[in-house]
């Protein structure tokens, strides 16, 4: 590599260590920097990814902490609170993961004001509207990991349903990442070829199967958690993906969550909408003509998230 990349990750749990790997494997970066508030967790993760240099090339990896980060291009929050208890409201679980971002976002302000901040804690959508309104820094430069992920595993699922690559499936899922989120099947295309009412490898257009793959690929997070106990490998390698983008300027089109302006007449909401992504973070959105359903559906999702942030405390 020409220059030094570096690249921090705020949490080293299941999603944070994923992402780490996935950096490193790809050798996206020349420089990966583990803060968590577990010193011995954050060294220990550092040590045994660095053992892998032999194969995998001179990606240095370590722990540190937030004065670490002065030179860190991009930024990757995965830290977070679970659950106290299973009688725990979504809300008190939302109020307590706000009142960490503050610490973190402060920090971040302080320490390494000029990087790009991925927010990739769960809820996205919610986390990546408080920390815009947390930070000081360009909301252009705060994004979060969003629908890519749910994109991934629809794209993947229609690829094996018609034999097809999932690189050459142009599908999008949009809006909230989570229960609300929609399916843009008005500009979905194998080949640029609509999969709409046309047939496809000799397979004709079934409206019941796809709208099934769909909520497969929805729901996949809970059948995961349900077998493994947690997700964590395809965010990580999401991350990765978004990291890459960025520090290579690619201007790549890609479904994650940022600010609406007014997008489909909706504002005042983080959410995935195809966003343009290089070197300053959110360079702009593509907002193709899309179905009227499709846009009622988005709306929903707006609807939801600004109820969930109206009953927390930001600032």
């Amino acid at each position: 590599m020409i220059q030094k990349q570096s690249v921090a990750i705020i949490g080293t749990g299941n999603v944070g260590v994923a992402a780490a790997y996935a950096l490193f494997n790809q050798r996206i970066v020349s420089e990966i920097i583990l803060v968590d508030l577990d010193d011995e967790k954050a060294e220990g993760e550092a040590m045994d990814l660095m053992h892998g240099q032999l194969l995998v090339g001179n990606v240095k990896v370590r722990s540190g902490t937030y004065e670490d980060l002065t030179d860190s291009q991009v930024i990757v929050v995965t830290a977070g609170v679970g659950q106290n208890s299973p009688d725990e409201s979504r809300l008190e679980l939302l109020n307590r993961n706000a009142s960490v971002f503050r610490d973190i976002i402060s920090n971040l302000d302080k320490y390494a004001p000029n990087a790009i901040l991925i927010i990739a804690t769960n809820p996205v959508d919610i986390l990546t509207y408080v920390s815009q309104q947390l930070s000081s820094r360009n909301p252009h430069k705060i994004l979060g990991t969003g629908t890519l992920l749910d994109t991934a595993r629809f794209r993947a699922l229609l690829g094996q349903y018609y034999n097809i690559d999932p690189r050459s499936v142009h599908a999008y899922i949009l809006g909230e990442h989570g229960d609300s989120e929609v399916p843009i099947w008005s500009q979905a295309n194998i080949g640029g070829k609509p999969i709409i009412n046309n047939t496809i490898m000799s397979k004709s257009y079934d409206k019941e199967t796809l709208d099934q793959l769909f909520i497969k690929a929805k729901n996949a997070a809970y059948q995961i958690i349900e077998k493994k106990g947690y997700t964590n490998l395809a965010i990580g390698v999401v991350i990765a993906r978004i990291v890459d983008g960025i520090l290579a300027n690619e201007k790549s089109v890609i479904p994650i969550s940022v600010s609406w302006d007014g997008e489909y007449g909706i504002t005042d909401v983080c959410m995935s909408i195809q966003s343009v992504i290089g070197v300053d973070g959110v360079k702009g959105v593509v907002t193709p003509k899309i179905s009227d359903q499709e846009i009622a559906g988005l709306k929903k999702s707006a609807t939801i998230l600004k109820e969930s942030l109206s009953a927390i405390s930001i600032n």
